[in-house]
């Protein structure tokens, strides 16, 4: 962990937790680890239940969008980092206790897995596409016959990434908003209602697109419910958990998260959502932009109310 910390520039954190503050990067870059981990998710999970053919925006072409989320959020996470050219040094070894550790080496799975996925339907979703070389038109070819490995071990590297999004959060004990373990569930949760939205954007399947919105609505009701759980638990907890409960139930936090992230991000898109399968017309758009933009509301808010709950020393 120390040499994590010194990787990080966060080696005063131990013993100062406020003197660091962290920025829109990993704000950032956990929007698009989530947002990846969901379409990832969609993506194996169909392929693996044989609807490669009735749902293709789910299974290739939203797909084709995460190798370039993936490098954003990378880059967005190694322009937090003080000592940059010490980056390597957290892939010297595996340290299963440490969350940075385990993603890490989960980012380095699932960055070039998207990359595979997205490659071997490359020429289904450009018609036009040729491989220039030879052998890579024989690893094409390897990893079409070996799609259902690939399928399997994304599935899992997705859930994985999903949850560590919020485990990154509640590893840091200094922070009494992020100490919980609610955040995992929640932001594998958010990330899968972003997949699910982006997919139904990129469908021109009606079926598929109700299917979407469909999971999108169990989902959101998921995340409202992890929600309240969260703050029940803050609230029931010490008086520094209770502080930094109250950051949202009538302190500084309380009209940013309900409006932006609870209201815009989740009630009304929900709604939307409802009135769409009850054959309503309302724009894709509409719907896919305000769950898009609660998510990444959702992770700037928590990021930063979490760093002004502290301990006091």
């Amino acid at each position: 962990m120390e040499e994590e910390l010194i990787i990080s520039g966060r080696m005063n954190e131990k013993i100062d937790p406020v003197l660091h503050i962290w920025g829109w990067e990993i704000a950032f870059y956990l929007f698009v680890g989530g947002l990846t981990a969901g379409i990832l998710f969609f993506a194996s999970f169909y392929y693996l239940n044989g609807k490669e053919k009735e749902y293709p925006a789910t299974v290739k072409w939203a797909p084709m969008i995460t190798p370039f989320l993936l490098i954003l959020g990378l880059g967005a996470l190694f322009l937090d980092l003080h000592h940059k050219l010490y980056f390597w040094r957290l892939y010297t070894n595996i340290r299963l206790e440490s969350p940075m550790s385990w993603g890490a080496w989960t980012l380095m799975v699932v960055t070039p897995l998207s990359i595979i996925w997205s490659a071997t339907y490359v020429r289904e979703v450009f018609p036009w596409w040729d491989w220039k070389f030879k052998i890579l038109n024989q690893l094409e070819a390897f990893f079409i016959k070996h799609r259902k490995t690939l399928a399997w071990i994304m599935v899992f590297y997705s859930v994985i990434l999903g949850i560590y999004t919020g485990v990154l959060l509640s590893a840091f004990n200094a922070r009494p908003l992020w100490n919980t373990s609610i955040l995992g569930p929640l932001f594998l949760a958010s990330g899968l209602s972003a997949g699910a939205a982006v997919i139904v954007a990129f469908s021109k399947n009606k079926l598929e697109r109700n299917l979407l919105s469909k999971i999108d609505l169990i989902v959101i009701g998921a995340e409202l419910f992890l929600i309240i759980h969260l703050f029940m638990g803050l609230l029931a907890s010490t008086e520094v958990q209770i502080e930094a409960a109250h950051l949202f139930l009538g302190g500084r936090y309380t009209l940013p998260f309900w409006i932006f992230v609870v209201f815009i991000g989740m009630i009304i898109p929900a709604i939307l959502e409802f009135l769409e399968l009850r054959g309503q017309k309302i724009p894709v758009a509409i719907p896919v932009i305000l769950i898009l933009f609660g998510n990444i509301m959702l992770r700037f808010i928590i990021v930063y109310a979490g760093q002004a709950s502290r301990y006091l020393y």
